[in-house]
């Protein structure tokens, strides 16, 4: 296993047989209806801040995740291959074993102090949503946001969480002393197609909502309208539904991102789509069939109709400052590159 580098408890022999080899790991599960059949391993990090491999595309260099592991139990998350790395498994085990630094906020404080930081920008829900159902009993955004907020540290948040909206006075004041960017994921807003491809997600009408409550409140926010999934949330009128529910909800921008299935991904979509949609399984491994992303000429597609769609409806740009573009993750070295990610960060 390799929880050494997530535990700050004793390295050697003696923890042999510890549960994941970890001594300090705490397992807990929860006789609730939100938390039935999930299990958290509290675990107590050596480290909070991590740095963006140099190799990344990624506008940003250092990220924050409390969470490893997602009750959201999105079918088509990227970040499944990551619970891997602990020897979890990455399908079922993924959206039911959520891994909780405990000590995140306190250890983020202390980070943020040395004399080394030098106060760059902090992503955070990159790879898991930092606000799932977990962060309603663990609460561990709220000092994390606070010790940002004692430095003045600029962040960006991406979420599906509705929870979100629990710690809008934090950021309301953050927002009056550092450059903070809040970005809501809603690929789409078809209510059938998210309950199987998104089960433990607030329903899209209510990401919606919390985005007319942050922007009321003078947050700006953007939609990060990702995935858009071919075959299944990609017709005109689909997208015409979409993002003309986003206008309504006063997003201040609205950014296509067609589905991308990375490796631990691909595997779990493939049997969801085989067991939901049999007929479409030959199409998906034709579209594919080149990786991880779908055909350029698709991607563009996809794009240019959601960017006229948004400019139809009266989507703009931020306006405090052009958003900062995020491009999709890495693609093989030879291919065509992907359409841009575009997520707002005030």
């Amino acid at each position: 296993m390799r929880w050494d580098n997530l535990t700050d408890g004793p390295r050697g022999p003696e923890r042999a047989g510890a549960l994941f080899g970890a001594a300090s790991v705490v397992t807990r599960t929860f006789d609730t209806p939100e938390f039935r059949g999930i299990t958290f391993h509290e675990v107590r990090a050596r480290s909070v801040l991590n740095r963006v491999p140099g190799a990344s595309r990624m506008p940003f260099e250092w990220t924050v995740n409390p969470y490893r592991g997602c009750s959201h139990a999105c079918v088509y998350c990227f970040a499944r291959k990551t619970h891997g790395y602990l020897d979890l498994d990455t399908g079922i085990g993924f959206d039911s074993q959520i891994v909780v630094k405990t000590n995140a906020p306190e250890l983020l404080r202390r980070e943020l102090a040395s004399s080394r930081w030098a106060g760059a920008h902090i992503a955070m829900g990159t790879n898991v949503d930092c606000y799932q159902r977990a962060e309603g009993r663990y609460r561990l955004m709220p000092g994390i946001i606070e010790a940002l907020l004692e430095r003045a540290n600029p962040f960006s948040i991406l979420t599906k969480g509705t929870l979100i909206l629990r710690d809008l006075p934090l950021l309301r004041r953050a927002a009056a002393v550092a450059d903070v960017g809040i970005s809501v994921s809603v690929g789409f807003t078809d209510t059938g197609l998210w309950r199987t491809v998104e089960p433990g997600t607030p329903s899209p009408a209510a990401r919606l909502a919390a985005v007319r409550s942050l922007t009321d409140a003078g947050i700006e926010c953007g939609v990060l309208m990702a995935p858009v999934i071919p075959f299944l949330g990609d017709s005109p009128a689909q997208l015409r539904a979409t993002v003309r529910t986003v206008a309504e909800s006063g997003a201040t921008s609205v950014t296509p991102l067609v589905l991308h299935l990375r490796p631990g991904a691909r595997e779990w979509f493939a049997a969801w789509l085989a067991a939901h949609h049999p007929h479409l399984v030959e199409r998906y491994e034709r579209m594919y069939a080149g990786g991880s992303y779908a055909p350029t000429w698709y991607q563009r597609q996809i794009t240019r109709q959601v960017h006229e769609l948004a400019a139809e409806f009266g989507i703009g740009p931020s306006r405090r400052g052009a958003a900062r573009r995020i491009p999709v993750p890495e693609r093989p070295a030879g291919s065509a590159p992907a359409e841009p990610v575009q997520l707002s960060l005030l």
